[in-house]
């Protein structure tokens, strides 16, 4: 049988000097202690935010 997955899209907005690692280290963590793995991180161009991709199965 396949597996099934849940997946879930978090979005870290960059503060008034950007992108600060610390605020993505802190989602990632955030979100493993919850059992989500992270599969993808796409930053749109010129919007300075960054979309973390997860996903668990169910």
């Amino acid at each position: 049988m396949s597996k099934r997955w849940s997946y879930q899209t978090v979005e870290v907005k960059p503060t008034w000097t950007g992108l600060r690692t610390e605020d993505i280290q802190t989602e990632l963590t955030r979100q493993g202690l919850l059992g989500w793995e992270l599969v993808n991180v796409v930053q749109p161009p010129a919007m300075g935010k960054a979309i973390l991709i997860f996903k668990k199965e169910q």
